[in-house]
């Protein structure tokens, strides 16, 4: 079972301010024809948060070249009644309609969706392939991978993943049954979990060396409850993991995620919202270590939106990451911003 977590436990998801965000200095796009495919967004209608196609384009269309992304799992329509574990097929439906609507045109040049992330209740074992299939079946063009999130801490300030999981999920034996289902059917899968954790992935990644795992949010650091003030601490632990982790060619990593409320930074605190110069100066040595153990050719910049969005706009964080990969040669470049989402995910764009 998952730690109960105090009421006040950190790190949930919580709602752009946008009052505060329209405080952000106004900045020209940098380089704004270069190809970006953002591999890592969301959609929901919640109560107090819509976050569906017209704010996502409204965020793409803020100067940059964004040509596809890719949404992933975040408990968005399920189905409302049914088998229990074929409820987030649902989420994979929701999102290829929203790809067919981005694929008229109708919304602007951004295929939104052209790769579909959902989840999969691994702990069902090999029982979850007749999940994985409902996924494939719903949308066969665009269905890449699944995320079972991990996130644990012991913590009691931590808030776990939303998939609310036990600790040491990733070694459990029954849902590594299921996680052996998803390379015969060509699937990836996500790894969502806190840097404390990053040696379970590095144990998943040996024992499953043809599956495709891509790390979330580059690696999970965190800032919050327990590990607030030991940023050194942290960094240097992360790094060590890092470093392993790649070791393991099966392994690529989304740089990004660094803007939530569970990490290390507190932008989202300040008078005024970041500028794309202070992100990347903040966040450097984190992006340049996972770049310089993994190669551009296995690192892929994201925006994780609207969760980031609590610390900056769309088009600031995209100049970040562009100052971040300047000096990169136009390989890199074209890797880290487009090539690698493209190779990961197989996407025709």
């Amino acid at each position: 079972m998952s730690t109960p977590k105090s009421p006040n436990a950190l790190g949930g998801v919580l709602t752009p301010k946008q009052d505060w965000l329209l405080r952000q200095v106004h900045e020209e796009i940098i380089a704004p024809a270069l190809p970006i495919i953002d591999p890592h967004h969301h959609l929901w209608d919640r109560p107090h948060h819509r976050y569906m196609l017209p704010e996502l384009v409204a965020d793409t269309g803020s100067g940059h070249r964004v040509i596809a992304t890719v949404f992933v799992d975040c408990v968005a329509f399920y189905r409302k009644d049914g088998d229990p574990a074929l409820r987030p097929v649902g989420e994979t439906e929701f999102a290829n309609g929203v790809a067919a609507m981005a694929a008229s045109g109708v919304y602007g040049p951004t295929l939104a969706c052209a790769g579909i992330v959902s989840h999969a209740n691994l702990s069902l074992g090999a029982g979850v392939r007749e999940v994985l299939e409902a996924h494939l079946q719903a949308a066969p063009a665009r269905f890449r991978g699944i995320r079972h999130a991990g996130g644990w801490d012991a913590s009691p300030m931590i808030n776990n993943s939303h998939t609310q999981p036990p600790q040491g999920l990733y070694g459990d034996v029954r849902w590594r049954e299921g996680f052996a289902q998803l390379a015969p059917l060509g699937l990836s899968f996500e790894a969502w979990q806190y840097h404390p954790q990053l040696p379970e992935v590095i144990d998943l990644a040996r024992a499953f060396p043809e599956t495709a795992i891509i790390l979330n949010h580059c690696g999970g650091p965190l800032g919050i409850g327990p590990y607030e003030g030991r940023s050194d601490e942290t960094f240097a632990q992360w790094k060590a993991h890092m470093r392993t982790l790649s070791a393991c060619p099966n392994v690529t990593v989304k740089l990004g995620g660094l803007g939530m409320r569970l990490g290390v930074f507190r932008h989202f605190d300040q008078a005024v919202p970041p500028t794309s110069a202070q992100i990347a100066q903040d966040w450097r040595p984190w992006i340049e270590t996972s770049i310089e153990a993994f190669g551009a050719q296995r690192c892929m910049f994201e925006s994780n939106f609207p969760v980031d969005k609590l610390s900056s706009g769309y088009a600031v964080l995209w100049n970040a990451f562009k100052r971040l990969a300047a000096g990169a040669s136009a390989q890199d470049t074209e890797a880290l911003f487009s090539g690698t989402a493209a190779r990961v995910y197989r996407l025709q764009v």
